[in-house]
């Protein structure tokens, strides 16, 4: 007979045996399964329902802060575990059969009727723990009736539990005076530490307080509770708990008195996971911060925003997350002084979107390096440019002419930025921001254009520490990746132990950036000016390697620090909360002392390795690019791999000059065996103005010699502003006269002359240094320059009416 033969036999047969059961037996059945089923659902699930505290912890542990549940009662989360001292005292004070009963001690109950019938009043409950759980979870008014549904119940909670976690319901939920509620919220609100910390004295005293909690009332009842933690820790001795050493050590211990304020040491964490989990069961998390490093940056944010107050610069934050895992380190979401409403400590500027200012610059040229658009030492113009209505200036408002890219990088130049910019195309930008982590670009494209890269966007410390975490963990993968970078390296930070990976689980591989362009912006990086000391770090062998990037907002309102290593990323910001700029807000000088004084403070690491997946590639060493076949004084580079497409050089060409090679000369005038012919760099005369300030070592091309006609093609001059098809807004001077604009030129003769016209007007001469102040008319206009060879410039501009602006 099959399993499902016998058992529906089994059932006929029990169905015939009932049927022939007398009327009385069948009734007396059906009770004793009604009263089976409602003792069987007797408990209310969940067993205890209020609101408990948000509680944090570190990554060991240990308490980082906890906020006051709903209901105005500092109760944290159940907690499963609960010291062997507080067994011991609980028990031996409570209910010493406890291991013993069915969850109803009826000795205890029977003592306690005679105590009571004795006194006339009552004077003894005989409810055991598990009774007092019961009553803890319902809270009604006690009577006969109650105290008998309570008795049924703790059975019931017998049969469900353990002994263990019967103790853990009643440590978690028992009262211990004033608002405390559980005895880990009273360990730390009356001794400042954990449970599992407090010593026999201190755990006694606490184990009479769920007994009567009234007792513990700041200068009120301490000689009752002396009495009774003293004579709890006589039965200890009596029963042999603790040894006669240890009992007069703990009756000297003082009692608590005023509660104590719990530990604040990561608020902002804590007021963060609270809005992210108002929904969530979890009220209670061990975090993957790290306790004294959050406690040194806490302090040197702290130190270094005293200093800063005087100048009006409120609020300061910073993050440090471990590259590998993305966990984060510290969380020091501002200063916190709540006392102070002025600073505005709750204000979490981890998570606000704030001008990133050139904290992004670094991405850009390694998105360029990917795509072979440059490579690492390629010249960059530095000129001054105007695209569109857009005229983006460098901070000390001074041209290096041309700058290699990875300098230009190093001294965040801003003019070199745009036009980096304005040929990797801003929507090919913005799409790789998101594409690694950026999520507050909440407009299209367009309505950021190319002041992208200076700050004309929002992000927050947290998206972008974990961008630069995610290249630096590209980077560290490179070997174990062959030289492919994985999707899966970009993710979010995360704050919580053991949680679920936050981001990329794709396998896919990104094609924006490879881990060979990663190790030159890192480089680059490297050599950014140090403040103060710091700048002589390569001085000293125990200085710490660190890829770091500052950043300034317009109006000097965000001051940013960025500093990567191959395990830590740092990322500091300094400012208001409201907004309010201040001089002297600057990322070299706010952000990047407290950025370095927390890097002091790290364990140091090997520097990044270089990745062997490059492309061996000769490159002119004047200029950085792609050598052509006029360069020769050349160099090799390990490149990306899209270095082999890189641009040539534009900057180096053959000249002939004349036998004394202090003149260019043509075959219109020289037999070409007379002729020398030699490789010549030679900037565009706007950046050779510029660049032969700098460089004293460049040598301008020769002019031509008298006679000789001059190449076609070739521009001796140029105008620096305006560029073609301006459009010039005039301000009104103080006086209330009409401002004039400033015309400026360049000449590749440092001698030469220029004629300038307006509108076909004659209207001055310059020499050496051309520049021509004017007031043209609102309207268009055309600038024409001439120069003593007859070579000729012209240019369209608009001056706009004041209410054109």
């Amino acid at each position: 007979m099959n399993v499902e033969k016998r058992g529906l036999w089994i059932g006929r047969e029990w169905f015939r045996r009932i049927t022939h059961l007398k009327r009385r037996t069948k009734i007396l059945l059906g009770i004793v399964l009604v009263l089976f089923v409602c003792f069987w659902f007797c408990l209310q699930q969940p067993l205890f329902h209020s609101p408990t505290s948000y509680v944090i912890e570190d990554n060991k542990g240990e308490l980082l802060g906890a906020t006051i549940a709903t209901d105005g009662q500092w109760r944290f989360p159940f907690n499963d575990s609960v010291p062997e001292k507080f067994k011991e005292c609980i028990i031996t004070f409570e209910d010493k059969r406890f291991y013993y009963h069915p969850g109803v001690d009826v000795l205890a109950m029977a003592r306690a009727m005679r105590q009571n019938f004795n006194s006339s009043k009552t004077v003894s409950g005989g409810s055991t723990l598990t009774m007092q759980v019961i009553r803890l979870s319902r809270n009604k008014n006690r009577n006969i009736i109650q105290k008998l549904i309570e008795s049924i119940q703790a059975v019931r909670l017998e049969v469900a539990c353990s002994k263990s976690e019967i103790l853990a319901l009643y440590a978690s939920n028992a009262p211990f005076g004033t608002n405390i509620v559980g005895l880990d919220a009273a360990a730390w609100r009356y001794y400042g530490r954990s449970a599992d910390k407090l010593s026999w004295g201190e755990m006694a005293a606490l184990a009479v307080l769920p007994n009567a909690p009234a007792l513990v009332y700041p200068g009120k009842n301490k000689t009752a509770l002396l009495r009774k933690r003293n004579a709890l820790l006589d039965k200890l001795l009596a029963q042999q708990k603790i040894d006669a050493a240890t009992h007069e050590l703990a009756m000297l211990e003082p009692l608590p008195d005023e509660p104590k304020s719990l530990p604040q040491l990561a608020p902002h964490l804590l007021q963060r996971f609270k809005q992210e989990n108002k929904k969530g069961n979890a009220t209670l998390i061990q975090t993957t911060i790290n306790g004294n490093m959050q406690n040194n940056v806490a302090r040197i944010v702290d130190q270094y925003q005293h200093i800063y107050k005087g100048n009006g610069i409120k609020n300061a934050c910073a993050l440090v997350l471990d590259v590998e895992s993305g966990n984060t380190l510290a969380y020091v979401g501002n200063v916190y002084h709540p006392e102070n409403a002025d600073l505005q400590s709750h204000v979490d500027v981890i998570r606000a979107p704030r001008s990133p200012g050139s904290a992004l610059k670094p991405l850009l040229y390694a998105c360029m390096l990917n795509d072979g658009l440059l490579l690492p030492q390629t010249l960059i113009p530095d000129i001054p440019t105007q695209i569109g209505g857009y005229t983006p200036q460098n901070f000390d408002r001074e041209y290096d002419g041309a700058v290699p890219a990875s300098q230009a990088l190093s001294r965040s130049l801003n003019v070199p930025a745009v036009r980096m910019l304005r040929d990797y195309k801003y929507p090919r930008f913005y799409d790789v921001l998101k594409k690694v982590g950026i999520t507050t670009l909440n407009r299209p494209a367009d309505n950021y254009g190319l002041s992208l890269i200076l700050g004309g966007c929002e992000v927050t410390s947290w998206e972008l520490a974990g961008v630069y975490a995610g290249m630096a963990r590209a980077l560290n993968h490179a070997k174990k990746n062959k030289g492919k970078i994985s999707a899966a390296d970009f993710h979010s930070p995360v704050y919580i132990k053991k949680g679920e990976q936050p981001g990329n689980s794709s396998k896919a591989q990104i094609n924006y950036l490879d881990p060979v362009s990663i190790w030159y912006m890192f480089q680059a990086m490297e050599e950014v000016m140090r403040p103060g000391e710091e700048g002589l770090w390569k001085q000293f062998s125990s200085s710490q390697r660190i890829a770091w990037k500052t950043g300034t907002s317009f109006g000097f309102r965000d001051a940013w620090a960025v500093g990567v290593t191959p395990r830590f990323v740092i990322a500091v910001w300094v400012g208001n909360t409201n907004g309010e700029g201040r001089p002297g807000l600057i990322g070299v000088q706010t952000a990047a002392p407290i950025m370095f004084d927390i890097l002091r403070t790290l364990p140091a690491s090997p520097w990044f390795a270089e990745p062997g997946e490059y492309i061996k590639t000769v490159v002119c060493r004047q200029t950085g690019f792609r050598a052509n076949m006029d360069c020769t004084d050349t160099d090799t580079l390990n490149a990306p791999a899209a270095g082999v497409n890189a641009p040539l050089c534009p900057y180096h060409s053959i000249i002939h000059l004349d036998q004394t090679s202090q003149y260019r000369v043509t075959e219109d005038c020289v037999s070409p065996s007379a002729m020398i012919h030699k490789s010549w760099f030679m900037l565009p005369p706007v950046m050779e103005w510029y660049y032969k300030r700098r460089h004293l070592d460049y040598k301008p091309v020769p002019a031509f010699k008298s006679g000789c006609d001059v190449v076609a093609g070739h521009k001796p001059m140029e105008l620096i502003y305006p560029e073609p098809n301006a459009k010039i807004y005039v301000p009104t001077e103080i006086s209330g006269d009409k401002g004039k604009t400033i015309f400026t030129a360049a000449h590749q003769k440092a001698e030469g002359k220029i004629f300038w016209h307006l509108d076909n007007d004659y209207i001055g001469t310059t020499t050496h240094f051309h520049q021509m102040a004017l007031s043209p008319a609102a309207g268009k206009h055309t600038i024409t320059l001439v120069d003593e060879s007859g070579e000729r410039l012209t240019s369209v501009f608009e001056i706009l009416e004041k209410d054109d602006k």
